[in-house]
């Protein structure tokens, strides 16, 4: 949950990629797949707090999960419930206008969530006391790194690697942007898109979600074990032709 690209393809499609850096115990090894108030919802499921940091609905909505807002902040427990429950709530509500004003933010630790949602690219941060929305134009890259890992002037470094890589991919495809996930950097494996910080914490998965015509794929890069899961989430007629 701690680097995240969003990269936008050919016909209102896009490739979002979340490289999660996380305690080793933590990381799933397969994919769920499940029905919550009749949607189909794919997710890779934390083992901690059985949260997630990403998942995909049939609804043509796309939640990812970085911890943090702004800054590092100063943890302050016990919070009203995991963040990673709370993204799987997101999709008990209609939409991200109705989560985003229903939903009870007060007590939860800070956070961002990208949200793409039929066409709509959102950009929500909570610093613990505020909520901050900024819808994203769409046809524009973008890269997050986790407030809590990476002080400013890494994220500005991690900023650079993406616009050099930028520069060299005018027109990324999947492989194109996997390299940039699994080799950016500048040899310093505690900031490094891979990394890791003595085995405490260390990139454990890739997740790429790529929002084809008609379906959204999931690609699960378990990188502890190096096995690859994929699934698959087919969005209905309507939403199809309504974008």
């Amino acid at each position: 949950m701690c680097t995240v690209t969003y990269i936008p393809q050919e016909g209102n499609q896009y490739i979002l990629t979340s490289n999660r850096d996380e305690q080793a115990s933590r990381s799933p090894q397969n994919i769920t797949r499940i029905e919550q108030k009749g949607v189909e919802l794919i997710f890779p499921r934390d083992e901690g707090a059985g949260g997630t940091w990403i998942a995909v609905a049939n609804t043509d909505q796309v939640v990812c999960l970085l911890n943090g807002a702004f800054d590092q902040h100063q943890r302050n427990p016990p919070y009203r419930k995991s963040r990673g429950i709370m993204v799987l709530e997101f999709f008990e509500y209609e939409n991200a206008a109705q989560f985003l004003k229903k939903y009870e933010f007060q007590g939860m630790e800070p956070f961002t969530m990208i949200i793409c949602e039929q066409g709509k690219l959102i950009e929500f941060r909570w610093d613990g006391e505020h909520p901050f929305v900024k819808e994203l134009d769409t046809t524009t890259q973008y890269i997050w790194s986790s407030s809590t890992l990476y002080t400013e002037e890494v994220k500005q470094k991690r900023r650079d690697w993406f616009a050099t890589w930028q520069a060299e991919n005018e027109q990324p495809d999947l492989k194109a942007i996997m390299d940039f996930h699994r080799n950016a950097g500048d040899g310093d494996p505690f900031n490094d898109v891979i990394m890791n910080r003595n085995g405490l914490v260390q990139t454990v998965s890739i997740t790429n979600i790529i929002r084809k015509k008609a379906q959204i794929d999931v690609h699960y890069h378990d990188l502890l074990n190096q096995r690859l899961k994929t699934a698959k989430n087919e969005l209905s007629r309507e939403l199809v032709e309504s974008i």
